[in-house]
């Protein structure tokens, strides 16, 4: 199963169209550390992680990780065995928050952008998430609720995303 970025407006599965948004600076073969850059290449998907207290588990094949408080995704350089990881919050190290008071997270799962052997730098939080008003992101991509709902239940750990 393969998730195509056909352009910044739109995912494709198979015969299934979503509208999705982008990186605000479009995408880069080059991604860095806060470019506001989706990356360029073909990535698995990580684990489906949702927001229990404000929606059911979906329907999906992916494993599904309950997010709690303390769950934060680290984007600071200067932690070299953190990077790009799903750590427990800590004040010293610069991270995204997965809990948040918006509803970007409520649905998200890591692209596995930068993720083995991940390069200090080279990007980290990559992520399918949720939109409400398709403004552009900080290099993720994002869908309405309801057009992430279906991809849940197309997709597989398996599946692959594409960005060109």
């Amino acid at each position: 199963m393969l998730i195509l970025l056909k352009n910044k407006h739109t995912l494709q599965i198979d015969d299934f169209y979503f509208k999705c948004i982008i990186g605000k600076k479009g995408t880069s073969k080059k991604k860095l550390e806060g470019d506001l850059k989706t990356p360029v290449g073909t990535f698995y998907l990580e684990h489906l992680y949702y927001r229990k207290d404000r929606i059911k588990k979906p329907e999906t094949k992916l494993k599904c990780i309950p997010i709690q408080k303390y769950m934060v995704w680290c984007n600071d350089t200067n932690y070299p065995k953190k990077y790009n990881r799903l750590i427990n919050h800590d004040k010293k190290v610069s991270h995204e928050k997965l809990f948040r008071k918006d509803h970007k997270y409520d649905l998200l799962i890591p692209i596995k952008y930068n993720f083995k052997k991940n390069i200090l730098g080279k990007g980290s939080c990559i992520f399918l998430h949720l939109t409400q008003n398709y403004m552009p992101t900080a290099g993720c991509i994002a869908l309405s609720e309801k057009d992430f709902l279906i991809l849940l239940k197309l997709i597989n750990k398996n599946t692959k995303i594409k960005i060109n």
